[in-house]
């Protein structure tokens, strides 16, 4: 008797468990009756009928995030390079989740490897660096066109890291280091030059300053010339005109030669 008591006892509580259903905030619970779809039940206390319905799905209305592993594109420029991503989704629609397709999830992965390789083979190497938001944006309206009839939306994508084989790496390290000695020389060359050009305006600079000074000093040595011949037919002037005065005096020209016989008396030569 206690066993069937016990028997009871649990089948009642089965029954009662069964019965209440609790939809936690942020979920969303699809109850199938029979095998078919019932009812979708929204946050909060739900009764069901025990045996009868059944809980066939639970999703997150939150925002999700997939990682979206690494794998290999190839890309414009046939370099190789290893990418990967994240999605950011959400659960719009319970039951194009449950039955639009098996898993979501990993459809929406698959959907973005196979998106960003396809948007990874439109552009150079270079450009991957620099596109990246036009290339989010691209897999983003890809992924959110095709998982429509999933009931999911996608909301963004982010590519975490593009990386290049380690030839490709090295070979880009190179290319960089011959630029940077590049630089470098067009630096010293410009330098130099630079100086070449400081040298040649300097001996210009002293060539003319020279040149200047030469020029100056006959300026000076023409204006001292001048000067003393200005000097000197001053000189004449004014003795002519001594002379003159003397002659118009009153014997004046009777000294007058006789000045000039004593200077030619004592240039000629005695014997």
């Amino acid at each position: 008797m206690w066993t069937a008591l016990l028997l009871i006892l649990a089948v009642a509580l089965f029954v009662v468990y069964n019965t209440f259903i609790i939809v936690e905030m942020r979920e969303k619970v699809i109850v199938e009756r029979f095998g078919e779809y019932h009812d979708t039940l929204d946050p909060g206390f739900h009764f069901v009928i025990p045996f009868v319905d059944r809980v066939a799905y639970r999703h997150e209305t939150r925002e999700q995030v997939l990682d979206v592993p690494h794998q290999k594109c190839i890309t414009k420029d046939n370099i190789e390079v290893e990418v990967d991503g994240i999605v950011y989704l959400k659960v719009m629609d319970a039951y194009k989740a449950s039955y639009g397709i098996n898993d979501y999830r990993l459809a929406a992965v698959n959907l973005a490897q196979t998106t960003m390789r396809s948007e990874v083979g439109k552009i150079t190497l270079d450009d991957t660096f620099s596109e990246r938001d036009a290339m989010n944006e691209a897999i983003v309206e890809e992924l959110d066109e095709a998982s429509d009839p999933w009931g999911v939306k996608v909301l963004r994508y982010e590519l975490k890291d593009i990386q290049p084989s380690q030839d490709i790496v090295l070979t880009m390290e190179q290319q960089m280091e011959a630029e940077r000695d590049k630089r470098a020389e067009i630096t010293k060359s410009s330098g130099d030059r630079d100086a070449q050009i400081n040298t040649s305006e300097g001996e210009r600079e002293a060539s003319i300053l020279m040149s200047e000074g030469r020029r100056q000093q006959r300026i000076n040595e023409a204006e001292g010339e001048a000067r003393e011949t200005e000097l000197l037919a001053e000189a004449t002037a004014n003795g002519i005109e001594r002379v003159a005065d003397a002659v118009a005096q009153p014997g004046g020209s009777l000294a007058v030669k006789m000045r000039l016989t004593e200077q030619f008396s004592s240039k000629v030569p005695r014997k």
